[in-house]
């Protein structure tokens, strides 16, 4: 009988622990959300809106290694306090889901390194990623939130043949 009990406990045990684990594995999982270029996408308290900009070659302080793939980011910060911004954020995605991390240069006034983003004031940046560039290929942008905004949802923009 004692035998019976102490197998009752440890399937108990066991089946408990795969509901927590299960319970915690979903509960941190990310939500992708997918919109295309041009299209409003919400991560944590920040609405961004991703337009394509073209290639470029560079200037004559910063050449890429193949294009420069520029962007424009519009964003607007719902919260009530003040966000940290970063280029670090934003990575584009290939295809074959190679990632690219945004290169920083003077190329305008209006590229983002490392900004602050006000309560419901709506700005622009622009950014550029150094892509081997193929006019048929898939891109993507990704924006992952700050460690301060701490959300789980990580927007994905098809910027060209989506």
């Amino acid at each position: 009988m004692a035998g019976i009990g102490i197998i009752a406990i440890i399937v108990g045990v066991i089946i408990a622990s795969i509901v927590f684990a299960s319970y915690m594995y979903l509960e941190y999982q990310p939500n992708f959300i997918l919109v295309g270029s041009g299209e409003p996408v919400q991560v944590g308290p920040v609405v961004y809106t991703i337009d394509p900009l073209g290639i470029h070659e560079g200037d004559s302080n910063t050449k890429p290694d193949g294009k420069f793939f520029q962007i424009q980011i519009n964003a607007e910060n719902l919260d009530s306090e003040e966000t940290r911004m970063g280029g670090g954020q934003f990575f584009l995605l290939d295809e074959s889901d190679k990632k690219y991390i945004a290169v920083y240069g003077n190329f305008t006034e209006l590229d983002l390194i490392a900004d602050r983003l006000q309560p419901n004031m709506p700005v622009t940046w622009i950014t550029q990623f150094d892509i081997p560039y193929d006019e048929e290929m898939t891109y993507r942008i990704g924006i992952l939130p700050t460690k301060i905004q701490s959300s789980k949802d990580i927007g994905i923009i098809c910027v060209q043949n989506c």
